[in-house]
Order: structure tokens, then C-alpha cells, then sequence
């Protein structure tokens, strides 16, 4: 199951610096691409969270 997420918070989320913004730099194919882009997704199938701090402060509860 896919967790929720804003662009934002998630690891894929990178500056481009060519680019001079912030992209989803997920790696994905062109079928892959043409897969999300026909369908509606209410939120993203490649969301990960790029908190580092998560599992630490997990343990700490």
C-alpha cells in the first residue's frame, strides 16, 4: 500500500539545478510514466518518505 504524502516531504523529491526547480526524481520507464499519467491517482503510487529521522524518533516512543 502506498502512504501518503506531499511532494514535498518525499525522497524524490530533488533540486535540479539545470533546471533551476524542485522534480520528482523517481526512475521510471516510459510505460511506467504513461501509466500515471493516464490514470487519476488521489496519491502517488512512488511516494516515499524521505524523513531520515522517522525510525529514530519511532524508537524513542
Amino acid at each position: 500500500m502506498a502512504q501518503t504524502g506531499t511532494c514535498e516531504t518525499c525522497a524524490y523529491f530533488s533540486y535540479d539545478e539545470d533546471m533551476e526547480e524542485y522534480v520528482c526524481d523517481v526512475n521510471m520507464d516510459e510505460d511506467d510514466y504513461g501509466r500515471l499519467m493516464a490514470r487519476s491517482f488521489k496519491e502517488c503510487p512512488y511516494y516515499t518518505n524521505g524523513d531520515e529521522y522517522l525510525v529514530v524518533r519511532h524508537q524513542d516512543t
